[in-house]
């Protein structure tokens, strides 16, 4: 049972480390949206308004690669769950486990990240239209 254990431990540090970067990513888009702003509205400058975007729409997309490969190692901390001590062999591949909700895409565009990023964008583009006009 001590291989069992330890191998559900090494995967949960992945999927601990996974999470804690999507947190990250999400305060630096954040934070990020704001400086250029502030930026913007200094110097009454558009195309910083405009560039404010681009940050955004990168950060949303490394955010959806990390919780895809959350999801993924979820999957394989499922798989690894059930196995029988015998068949514990440490492996970390979850290629298997790229389908479906698992995917890039999938994860991308999933409700939680939807959300948060439409959110940030609809504010950008309040605040962008108030400075323009």
């Amino acid at each position: 049972m001590d291989n069992k254990l330890k191998h559900l431990e090494l995967i949960q540090g992945v999927i601990t480390r996974m999470a804690g970067n999507s947190f990250l990513i999400k305060g630096w888009s954040v934070t990020l949206a704001a400086a250029l702003f502030a930026l913007a509205a200094k110097d009454a400058n558009p195309k910083l308004i405009a560039l404010a975007y681009y940050p955004i729409l990168i950060f949303w997309v490394l955010d959806g690669f990390f919780l895809s490969q959350e999801r993924r190692y979820r999957a394989l901390y499922d798989k690894v769950r059930s196995l029988p001590e015998a068949n514990i062999d440490f492996s970390m591949d979850t290629t298997e486990f790229n389908s479906g909700r698992n995917t890039w895409a999938s994860a991308a565009l999933s409700t939680t990240l939807l959300i948060f990023y439409l959110a940030v964008l609809v504010v950008m583009h309040l605040v962008a239209w108030y400075l323009l006009h």
